[in-house]
């Protein structure tokens, strides 16, 4: 694992800056070797050493032989990369990691601790729940302004043994939605579209996923197309923008930042 240049791979510059943001990107390299491959060949070279020497191989002498096996066929095994960018807020003091796994967040974070030697970061924490609101939103018809919602939720039951329910294709002022959430089902993802400019789903834990901005946006900078690095730069803008945006939207219907 390692950084690499930010905006693309022709970029140079491990950081890239846009107005207040910056941009790093992660990538992991995993070597992909079966099991069943080495298993198979360190079987044979055990079989082997058994019939030259005439002797059974001991459990520890398999063991050396599978590491020795892992090793002569890792230059010959298939790599697989994928790379996790992040966006530094500087004036904000966010960072947005494009991932939704925890783990894998963490792991970025990790590494930026250790280029910087240090970094305060805490997950987001807001003075009113999100799966409240969101609910409320949906019981009483008082979405923002700024947001319009899709056809798409997730109910989680409240109760011990509650039950989960999916809702796809279906209007969301509809009696079947308003009869799960007044039975004691409360939102813990919803779809919406913000300000015309991007959709996204939105989890009780406040992670956006699937976003997808409008055509108007993808298409701001179509003009660049001939310079693919600064159509990149300059969709990175318009994306933070946004981003940033659809942040401050949603933190204020959820009550702000809990002190």
């Amino acid at each position: 694992m390692g950084w690499v240049p930010a905006l693309s791979d022709d970029a140079n510059a491990l950081v890239h800056a846009a107005g207040p943001y910056w941009m790093v990107r992660l990538k992991r390299e995993e070597k992909l070797l079966p099991a069943t491959v080495v298993r198979e060949q360190a079987n044979e070279r055990c079989a082997q050493i058994a019939k030259a020497q005439g002797r059974k191989v001991s459990r520890r002498e398999r063991l050396a032989v599978a590491d020795e096996v892992t090793q002569d066929l890792l230059p010959r095994a298939f790599s697989r990369s994928t790379t996790i960018r992040a966006i530094i807020a500087d004036k904000t003091g966010w960072i947005w990691i494009d991932s939704a796994s925890a783990g894998r967040s963490e792991e970025v974070l990790n590494y930026l601790r250790e280029a910087l030697g240090s970094l305060p970061a805490v997950l987001p924490d807001t003075q009113k729940s999100p799966a409240h609101v969101m609910t409320q939103w949906l019981l009483h018809s008082a979405v923002p302004d700024e947001v319009e919602l899709a056809d798409e939720a997730d109910f989680a039951d409240q109760r011990d043994d509650g039950s989960s329910v999916k809702v796809r294709g279906v209007p969301l002022d509809s009696e079947e939605v308003l009869a799960h959430l007044s039975t004691g089902h409360q939102v813990s993802r919803l779809a919406l579209e913000w300000g015309n400019r991007v959709a996204a789903v939105i989890d009780k834990d406040l992670t956006l996923r699937r976003l997808k901005f409008s055509d108007a946006i993808r298409e701001a900078n179509d003009e660049l197309v001939e310079d693919p690095l600064a159509r990149a730069d300059a969709d990175f803008l318009i994306m933070c923008e946004i981003l940033s945006g659809l942040q401050s939207s949603l933190l204020r219907a959820f009550g702000g930042i809990a002190e």
